[in-house]
């Protein structure tokens, strides 16, 4: 078991959770909110980044590729899902992998012929639950007690909406709309590896991490340099 702590997987998984507590951390006790300031909108965008990496390791967990330590790799996965907006990884281990079986298709629970809006509101129905709108209401009752309301609002409640755009706009709806021919029915973005980070922690290279779905979201620009030189 000491072997799992010279996995990279489970130093970058963890690092990406205690930074984004420590930066909740920061923001919610320090930072003073000014709407003319424009880095008020950066560390917006920050923590919104950040969520997005939880809800990016614990899918990266559910392809094992975390660790290949199970216990770790479930123990880490957990605690990600937690953290963004009390997802339970045990609900989205089933259909996540449903996705990867019937991508596309009637069966594959990410999908929806329809627009935009449609799709969104089917995918939140799809995974949000009553009880994680409960808990995040009780969670941000219980903040506001400590922390200043505006710092609440803008630096906890705001980033988990916009990550769940973020994730649904460049990890479902961009690599899954129209039709595709591909066996993966998956498109992928165009080589940009900083906008590709930046956008969605790589998932922009959508057709590569069905085609490669035990890689990691760190090692996935290799597998979209690899496709381009072939």
């Amino acid at each position: 078991m000491k072997k799992v702590w010279h996995e990279k997987g489970v130093w970058i998984g963890v690092s990406l959770i205690t930074l984004w507590g420590l930066t909740m951390w920061i923001l919610l006790a320090f930072f003073s909110v000014d709407f003319a300031n424009p880095l008020t909108y950066l560390l917006i965008l920050l923590q919104t980044h950040l969520y997005t990496g939880l809800f990016i390791t614990a899918h990266d967990a559910m392809h094992g590729a975390v660790s290949q330590h199970k216990k770790v790799n479930d123990s880490i996965g957990k605690v990600a899902a937690t953290l963004f907006a009390y997802n339970a990884y045990r609900k989205l281990f089933p259909k996540h992998h449903q996705h990867h079986r019937f991508v596309g298709t009637a069966q594959d629970p990410d999908y929806h012929p329809g627009g935009f809006v449609s799709w969104y509101v089917k995918f939140a129905r799809e995974y949000v639950s009553i009880w994680q709108i409960l808990l995040m209401a009780l969670t941000y009752e219980l903040l506001i007690r400590i922390f200043p309301k505006p710092n609440v609002i803008l630096f906890y409640i705001v980033p988990s909406i916009l990550a769940t755009l973020q994730l649904f706009y460049f990890g479902t709806y961009l690599p899954h709309r129209g039709e595709h021919t591909n066996r993966h029915k998956s498109s992928t973005q165009k080589k940009n590896h900083l906008w590709a980070f930046l956008s969605c922690y790589f998932f922009g290279y959508h057709y590569e991490h069905h085609h490669a779905p035990g890689v990691p979201w760190w090692q996935l620009y290799k597998e979209k340099n690899k496709m381009v030189n072939t």
